[in-house]
This record gives structure tokens, C-alpha cells and sequence, in this order.
């Protein structure tokens, strides 16, 4: 239902951009000059995407309608994924489900897995053990992480070291159009100045300082394609000489073995940016020669910094949280709320304190579901509903998010418009203690929770699964709170029935049973005590609700 409002709401929006593509460019693969971005041909989606190529937001157009191609720089795996890694893949993955589920687009997405890096020989030598098993542990353990955090695998993962023969082939071929050469010592490096000033769409990320390496490299700035193999490494056979790939040249085979000459959408984290994307274009296009932009669009996400510091979170800086660590405290519904109360490409501080503010903005929505569920099922009594004010909010927010999404994926915006909905359905759930003859309005109730339900799941947010919910263990314990909370208000209703009031003297209340006094403080104490276990019981009368919540007992 939310797909299809969507569609006919964007439907003239993409008429509209068609009509001024055409007007541009017939195609990213004509001869752009220098560092000059072309405005792709295709299909227009109506959205806008901040393009770090530009600098930019520019209009999203992909070269085949409803399909985003979108490959992502993975990690290497010699140590366990941190914070820093989760915000970038969470962040992404966001991104990823509001094209899918939201906007109708398929996006095809494969991941590079590097299992070969300097990093990954020296560490394996402290560990003493082979490379290939220290990078199969790490690997295996990102994945369990990410399926934690609740990001969406891509379409495919590809090692490098099961690419190498692709990476050979590749090199030969820039070699061949003259952007590359290969040493005496066996060394293959890209020849900046060959391609003149195409190089340097990312320059002013990072000053751009040339790789170490051979004294015989002809300009400072050139890079290794093909290292030479030395003594207790891993190598390959190669034209050159047995070696090893150089680092960037794993993303450009990689990507164009699978997307070949052109790619719609390219992300990573912003330090990415220079050197390691740069050279991937210098690569690529060089490659594909007659392709003038390889990639039409670079996404990149903000650093995480720990709250005081101005240093992004990272393994060489020994200042990371582990996501195991993390998920001992937290869960990743907050941490993916976390990651929505900030734009994707800023940066963004983390701390207890920023994580009480995600998990205050779930506990909000999710209380306020609860409250409308009771008041749909005649369990809460209000006030007479202002229903065709909340119908007007319902769709104005409908309207809002849409916008917020479709502007460079602006989630803070989006979260706002849904957490102002909640607080004017809060505004009319006004609990009294009889309303009998009063008009309900449950339908508007139901489409509030309906979208908010959607919506929440268009970002990967499920607020029926808990922490610690595996499968169908979420069914069983919901049936024991239910079964739980049914027999403990029949016995509080059996605790607040009064005495019959006397026939004679002055008319008073009628007062409670004395000996059900403990039935009562029993029941009460049962509620304080499964709060903290994340089960939270509301008493309205004689009746009582409950939700399941995040879980108040984690440590902060």
C-alpha cells in the first residue's frame, strides 16, 4: 500500500526530470573533459542524491529504469569490524532499503572482501597463522556481525583472492592503452601524468601525497597496480613476475567483472574518498577506454567519532567499540535509530548519551503503538478523538517523509515528521475512567500504527523483535505475557472488588477487602519487576496492557 501511494505520488516528479534530462547529455560514456561530471541518460527516479563528485545534490538517473547498480568497498578482514564499520554499512543499508521499499528500485549490490593486504600478512605472522585462515575468521565474523545489525547481505560477495586471475587480466589491459607500466623489479604502477587532468575529482578530501615505493616510479603520485613478491608472502603468477595485487586495483576489476563499464551508484566511508576511489576511477576509466565516467554517482558517509574526540573511530588509533562489544549493551534497533537521527554523510558523535536518545525516540513510538492498540481494542478510554485532525496529519506526515527521502535521503527530517505524528496521536489518547455513550474513532488509531509499522520497516527498524528474539521464540514469549498479564488482572480485578456498601448512615465508597491487600501489592510488585526484563505492564482500571520493550536493563 505505502509502495503504491509512493509511485503515484512520484510519477509526475519523474515526467518532470525525464523531460530536463534530455536536454543534457546523451550519455556518461562521451569524452567528458578533465574532471568535468556528465548528467547521465536513463531512467529518472525523482530523487536526489548528494553526488561527491559534484560536491553536490544532483538528480538520481539510472541506466535502466528501476535497477541501481551500487557496489561497495568491503572490509579487510585481519581484526575484528567496529563501530566505525557498522555506522558506514548500517548507513548504506538504510539508503538501500528506501530505494527498495519505498521508491520500487532493485538495487544490485556486490561487495569486495579484501583477503589480502599488507595488514592481513603482518598480522597473521604476529598470530602464526596463514594468511588465508586469519582472513576466513575475520570474514566470517563481519558477516555474523552485519546479519546482527540487521543489514541486508548484497547480491554478492567477492574475495579478491578468488579475483586474482580477473586482476591480472585487467592490469595488462590498462598497460595496453598506456596507463600503466611495469618495473625492472617486477612492480606494476598507474602513470598519473598519462592521463593527464582527469586525475583528481576527490582532490581536497586529503592532500594528495603519492604512494612509498620504487625509486624508478616516473611521478610521485603513481600507485601500485602489481606488487612483487617477497619472501613469506602469498603470491600469484603474473607477466611481471610472481606478486600480489595492489590495493585499489580489487575494486575496479571487481565492480567492472560484474557491472562492466559503468556503474550507477559507488559508496563507501569519506576516507575513502582520496586515495583509494580516486585511483579506482584513474583505473577503471583508463581500462575502459572509451568510457568517459566509469561510476555516475560517489555516496560517502560521515566518520564516527567518540563523543570529545575529533578523530574518526578506527583499529590503527586503538580508539574503537567492537559491535559485539556493543550489542552487549545495546540492541540494533537503537543502533540503527542511532544512525537515522543523523544525516548519512555527516559526521557523528557517539556516546551513552546519544544512544539514550535512540533508544528514548523507540520507546516513544513504541509506547504510543501500545496506547493505540488499547484504545482499538477498547482497552483505553479517551476522550472524544479529534479524527479528522489526525486524518490531515496522517497524510501531511505521509507527504513530509516522502519529501525528506527523496532529498538526499534525509532520514533526520523523515524521523521527525514520524516522532510529530506520534505526538499528536499522543495528544488525543487522553485516558479517563468512564466514557460511556462517547463516539470511538479506532480506524484512524489503525492507520497511524499501519504506516508507522511500514515505515519503520522501510528503514529496518522492527519493534516486535526484541534483543535475543530468534524466530519463532518471539511468538512464544509474547503468548506467555499474554497468558501472564490476562490471569494477573483477573486476580487484581478480584483484589479491588469492594465490600457492599451499608444500606443505613451516611452514603460513603464502599471499601476494598482488607485480607486481598497482599493479591494487590503482589501484582504490583510482579509489574516493577518485569519492567527491567523489557515487559512493560500498564494498569487502566480493572483491565491491563502490556508491550514488550528494548530492554531498560542494559548497561549504559
Amino acid at each position: 500500500m505505502l509502495r503504491l501511494w509512493v509511485r503515484s505520488e512520484f510519477r509526475r516528479a519523474k515526467v518532470l526530470c525525464a523531460s530536463a534530462v534530455s536536454v543534457r547529455c546523451n550519455g556518461a560514456c562521451s569524452n567528458a573533459s578533465a574532471t568535468e561530471w556528465v548528467r547521465p541518460s536513463g531512467a529518472a527516479t525523482g530523487l536526489k542524491a548528494f553526488n561527491s563528485l559534484t560536491k553536490q545534490k544532483e538528480p538520481l538517473i539510472l541506466a535502466r529504469e528501476g535497477v541501481a547498480t551500487w557496489y561497495s568497498c568491503g572490509p579487510t578482514v585481519y581484526d575484528h569490524a567496529h563501530l566505525g564499520h557498522a555506522c558506514s554499512y548500517v548507513r548504506f543499508d538504510i539508503l538501500q532499503r528506501i530505494l527498495t521499499r519505498l521508491f520500487g528500485i532493485t538495487v544490485i549490490h556486490a561487495m569486495v572482501i579484501t583477503d589480502v593486504d599488507d595488514k592481513i600478512i603482518k598480522r597473521s605472522w604476529e598470530e602464526n597463522v596463514s594468511p588465508n585462515v586469519l582472513a576466513s575468521i575475520y570474514e566470517d565474523e563481519f558477516k555474523r556481525d552485519m546479519l546482527s545489525l540487521k543489514v541486508i547481505p548484497p547480491a554478492v560477495y567477492l574475495r579478491v583472492t578468488e579475483n586474482v586471475h580477473h586482476i591480472v587480466a585487467f592490469i595488462d589491459g590498462i598497460i595496453r592503452n598506456g596507463h600503466a607500466y611495469a618495473t625492472k623489479e617486477g612492480d606494476v604502477y598507474f602513470d598519473i601524468q598519462s592521463i593527464g587532468g582527469r586525475y583528481g575529482k576527490f582532490v581536497g578530501a586529503v592532500d594528495p601525497q603519492g604512494e612509498p615505493g620504487s625509486t624508478t616510479k616516473r611521478d610521485s603520485r603513481d600507485f601500485a597496480l602489481w606488487k612483487r613478491s617477497k619472501p613469506q608472502e602469498p603470491f600469484w603468477e603474473s607477466p611481471w613476475g610472481r606478486g600480489r595485487p595492489g590495493w585499489h586495483i580489487e575494486c575496479s576489476t571487481i565492480a567492472s567483472s560484474v557491472f562492466g563499464s559503468q556503474l550507477d551508484i559507488h559508496s563507501g566511508g569519506i576516507d575513502l574518498a582520496f586515495p583509494h576511489h580516486e585511483n579506482e576511477i584513474a583505473q577503471s576509466e583508463a581500462y575502459h577506454h572509451q568510457c568517459g565516467q566509469w561510476a555516475n554517482y560517489f555516496l560517502h558517509s560521515g566518520h564516527l567519532h567518540l563523543k570529545g574526540s575529533e578523530e574518526k573511530m578506527s583499529k590503527s588509533l586503538k580508539n574503537y567499540v567492537s559491535i559485539k562489544d556493543f550489542l552487549q549493551s545495546y540492541s540494533a534497533n537503537e543502533f540503527r535509530m542511532f544512525c537515522l537521527l543523523s544525516r548519512y554523510r555527516s559526521a557523528i558523535d557517539y556516546s551513552h548519551n546519544s544512544m539514550v536518545e535512540a533508544r528514548i525516540a523507540l520507546a516513544t513510538i513504541s509506547t504510543f503503538m501500545q496506547e493505540a492498540k488499547a484504545y482499538m481494542k477498547g482497552q483505553l478510554q479517551c476522550t472524544p478523538v479529534q479524527e479528522a485532525a489526525l486524518w490531515d496529519r496522517l497524510a501531511d506526515t505521509k507527504s513530509s517523509v516522502l519529501k525528506a527521502l527523496a532529498d538526499d535521503f534525509d532520514t533526520p527530517r523523515a524521523v521527525s515528521a514520524v516522532m510529530n505524528l506520534v505526538h499528536h496521536g499522543n495528544c488525543q489518547l487522553q485516558p479517563v475512567s468512564t466514557c460511556e455513550g462517547v463516539a470511538r474513532s479506532p480506524a484512524v488509531f489503525g492507520a497511524m500504527v499501519s504506516y508507522i509499522t511500514e515505515i519503520l520497516d522501510v528503514f529496518g527498524v522492527d519493534l516486535l523483535h526484541t534483543k535475543g528474539d530468534v524466530g519463532t521464540g518471539s511468538g512464544r514469549l509474547e503468548g506467555v505475557v499474554e497468558q501472564l498479564t490476562h490471569f494477573r488482572s483477573e486476580v487484581r480485578a478480584f483484589a479491588l472488588a469492594r465490600q457492599d456498601a451499608p444500606t443505613s448512615g451516611p452514603p460513603h465508597k464502599a471499601a476494598l477487602y482488607p485480607e486481598r491487600g497482599p493479591l494487590l501489592r503482589s501484582c504490583d510488585t510482579l509489574r516493577k519487576d518485569l519492567a527491567p526484563l523489557g515487559v512493560l505492564i500498564k494498569d487502566r482500571g480493572l483491565t491491563s496492557t502490556w508491550e514488550l520493550t528494548e530492554g531498560s536493563e542494559r548497561p549504559g
